[in-house]
């Protein structure tokens, strides 16, 4: 069973390694990267563990606009309380646990927190390969991002979050 909780320094090593196994070299999110959102969107970062090792993670700021700028990767403000779209930078599931629903327990969970906040929507960026997994939990596929993150085309997907 899979228990997921808010993110702590200590995890570090383990994000940073499912982080290189499911993302390119481009891609991947640095350890600076991981340190500075642990530090100050704690409360946006979660982790799945399973038999005592973390097997997934899911973070990203709260935004004011619906859709991810790639000034995101470097620029990190702190969440306010309420309201503001809820974004994903980051969803990785370790290879050995993938095709278990770590991912979509993942997603429910910030969703959850990001509804008992008050955030309009949840949005993210996927490549091509990816669309029809977000668009079966109910996103909806935006087009094609102006994000030229790791150097690859990414499409914008949106869920809303009002009832």
């Amino acid at each position: 069973m899979v228990k997921i909780r808010n993110v702590k320094m200590e995890d570090l090593a383990e994000l940073i390694v499912i982080e290189q196994l499911c993302f390119t070299k481009e891609e991947a999110a640095s350890k600076e990267a991981f340190e500075k959102r642990i530090q100050v969107i704690p409360d946006s970062f979660f982790v799945a563990e399973a038999t005592g090792e973390i097997v997934g993670l899911v973070n990203g700021p709260v935004i004011e606009k619906a859709y991810i700028t790639d000034d995101l990767f470097s620029d990190l403000k702190e969440n306010p309380a309420s309201g503001g779209h809820q974004s994903i930078l980051g969803l990785a599931v370790s290879p050995h646990f993938q095709k278990r629903g770590v991912a979509s327990a993942l997603l429910s969970h910030i969703e959850k927190e990001a509804k008992a906040k008050g955030r309009e929507t949840i949005t993210l960026t996927c490549k091509a390969d990816l669309i029809k997994f977000y668009e079966n939990i109910g996103y909806q596929n935006r087009g094609v991002s102006t994000s030229v993150h790791g150097g690859v085309i990414w499409y914008n997907m949106i869920k809303s979050l009002q009832v």
